[in-house]
Parts: structure tokens; sequence; C-alpha cells
């Protein structure tokens, strides 16, 4: 097995029509620009009846229709906030938790020990989540975290947590799911390595074709010149307001 092998992303999804919400964190090939990617997915009416928005900086779930919203616990959220030098993208409302810690001088990963996996049974989806953190001299590096159900029956929580110092053309990928399925499948193993390239718009229309037709719901994609703090994003949605 090839333990250094990177996949384009549509390889990496190639035949899974579900993976479920998906983040990815990298470096373009020149080494330019973090790179930043979020999407959502979908099975049940409520959960595709969403697109993203963006207010003040932040990309946000919000309700296509909102008289068919059913329940909105776990699928409205602010998905990516950006606090002081940390970009925070994240599959919940664990992006509020991550914000007001790091706000308070605590760090990524302690914020998330006080969460766990949703309490959505029997699926017990994981918690996903990453931060992009921007340091001097043009630098960054990122982290991921994947919290999700120790068994099949939810009675334990199981942490993991990387941390990545960026490698140009290189990008990690984690989703919620394996695959389609019922239940669903919890992600296994390390974050999936895939190519980033240099050009957003190649990039996001990459992913957004790649992602099965069906069960697409939206996805934000954002580029920071590392030397200029200059963001360049697109976003987009199934449905359209």
């Amino acid at each position: 097995m090839d333990n250094y092998k990177i996949m384009s992303f549509t390889e990496a999804v190639k035949g899974n029509t579900y993976p479920g919400r998906g983040i990815i964190a990298g470096l373009t090939p020149d080494g330019s620009k973090a790179v930043a990617a979020y999407f959502i997915m979908g099975r049940s009416e409520n959960s595709r009846n969403r697109i993203f928005t963006v207010r003040d900086g932040a990309v946000f779930t919000e309700p296509f229709d909102i008289s068919k919203l059913k329940d909105p616990s776990l699928i409205i959220y602010a998905a990516v906030r950006t606090v002081g030098n940390h970009l925070i993208v994240t599959n919940g409302d664990q992006t509020d938790t991550v914000a007001l810690a790091l706000l308070d001088g605590g760090s990524f990963y302690r914020a998330l020990e006080t969460r766990c996996f949703e309490p959505d049974a029997p699926n017990f989806t994981p918690r996903i989540s990453a931060d992009l953190e921007f340091g001097d001299n043009a630098g960054f590096r990122y982290r991921m975290s994947i919290l999700k159900s120790a068994d099949p029956d939810g009675t334990a929580c199981n942490r993991y947590g990387y941390d990545y110092e960026p490698v140009a053309g290189l990008g990690h990928f984690i989703h919620t799911y394996q695959c389609d399925g019922n239940p669903l499948p919890t992600f296994a193993g390390e974050p999936e390595r895939i190519a980033i390239p240099g050009s957003i718009d190649e990039f996001a229309e990459e992913i957004w074709n790649a992602l099965d037709e069906d069960n697409k719901i939206s996805l934000y994609v954002r580029y920071t010149d590392l030397s200029s703090g200059r963001e360049e994003s697109r976003m987009y949605n199934k449905h359209q307001k």
C-alpha cells in the first residue's frame, strides 16, 4: 500500500454516492495559497432543503424553503468562521464551540473535548472539524478532527486529531460517512490525501461535478493568499434563492 499516494478529488469519491459532509484543507502547488472547502449532502427532504449563505464573512447553512423546515437542530449552523488568525470549518454547531474557545485563549482540540458525535441514532453522525491557523512570514498550518461513536450503540465517543504542516499541492479530505447505507457507516482511517489545483475555479468545479447529482446540496471553497491575506471564494447551491 502506498501511504503517500495522492488522488484527485474525483478519484477519492468515485462510485461513492454518499460521503455525507466533507472538509478539505491544503496548499496550492505553488505554495502561495491556503485552501479550505466544505460541502454538504442530504438524503431526507429536511436535509436537502438547505443552502449556504454568507453573512459578515461567515458561512451558514439556511433553509431554502422555511415552510418545509422540520428539525433545525443538526442541520442549521455556522459552517465557516474566522477568529483572529484562525479559519474554522466544521459540520455543525461545534464551529461556535471552537470559535468561543479561541476567543477565550483556548485551543481547537481542547474545545472539541467538550463535544461528541451527533445524537442522531442509529447513524451517530461524526463531527468533523478543521482549523487553518495563519502565522507570520506568509505561513500557516492546519488541523483536523473527527469525533465519532466508539460502538453501534453510541455509548462512548472516540476523538481523533490530525496536525499538518502544509505541503505544496497536497490537501487532506475528511468526511462523515464511508458511503451510503442504513445505518450510515462512519468514516474510518486517516483523512485522505488529495491533489489541490492552483485554480480555485478548477477545484470548485471538480468537487461540485464529482459529487453525486441526487445527493449534493451545497459547496463552499476559499483560497487565501498567504502573502497578502486576500481571500477568494466560490459557493454553489443546488437550490438558489
